[in-house]
């Protein structure tokens, strides 16, 4: 009589909020000490880049062997027939952790599409601790934490775009609730001059920026009172918090 194999574990292991090379700083000291234990009895991973990857990993269990690694790369190259080959691991009764580029798997990442096959295919899911600059910047906002809504990026094209920053602005007051939204970093000084351009004067704007680093930034101010004060953004990772009252 044969018998089913118990199937094993997906982790969604939380990264630093930049990637490995670009910080100064020991990566555990914003993550717990669950995040390296988890790391060090892994083989099998789901990473965005098998490089940066490969950094995030030595940088945290660097006695562990980088030949011992069996990663799978999934990003917007990634092919609908090479995601049912990562879970085949799961299914073996392997545990796997998810990594992402920054931040938490899942969030803003192309990690969900596993784990919401790993629901399908009933393999436990254990998301661990670690820094997500999505609360971070809500945190440090002074903007309301008990109704947000995180939109992800606007649109490229600047009339849409005006269309989707008026809308949030007009949703935040209608519903007392904070609006988040980010921009690929080398576009973040044309952007915020977007929405210093398009949003009221009176309109609460947070720009949190290099959460975690040495360089952090996080400081909320009205739109009016921002276009008085110059700030430097270009390619440092932001988080941007609307409010209007």
């Amino acid at each position: 009589m044969s018998t089913q194999l118990s199937s094993g574990k997906l982790f969604l292991i939380p990264c630093t909020l930049s990637n490995p090379g670009e910080i100064e700083m020991n990566p555990m000291d914003v993550l717990p000490n669950q995040v390296k234990t988890c790391i060090e009895q892994l083989d099998y991973f789901i990473v965005e880049h098998s490089k940066s990857a490969r950094k995030f990993i030595k940088s945290i269990a660097p006695e562990k062997k980088q030949a011992d690694l069996i990663l799978f790369e999934l990003n917007k190259h990634t092919q609908s027939e090479e995601i049912k080959e990562m879970i085949q691991p799961l299914l073996e009764g392997k545990n796997v952790g998810i990594i992402s580029e920054a931040g938490c798997p899942g969030i803003a990442d192309p990690g969900a599409v596993i784990v919401d096959l790993a629901h399908k295919k009933n393999i436990p899911v254990i998301p661990l601790v670690g820094p997500s600059s999505i609360l971070l910047a809500l945190m440090g906002s002074g903007m309301n934490g008990q109704s947000f809504a995180f939109n992800g990026y606007l649109p490229i094209d600047k009339n849409d775009k005006k269309i989707a920053l008026k809308n949030l602005e007009k949703w935040s007051s209608e519903k007392n609730q904070a609006q988040l939204f980010m921009e690929t970093p080398y576009r973040n000084n044309k952007f915020l001059e977007d929405i210093l351009n398009t949003l009221n004067g009176n309109t609460k704007l947070c720009i949190a920026c290099d959460i975690t680093l040495s360089t952090e930034f996080i400081k909320t101010k009205t739109v009016n009172d921002w276009k008085k004060n110059k700030v430097d953004l270009h390619n440092r990772p932001c988080i941007f918090v609307i409010q209007k009252d």
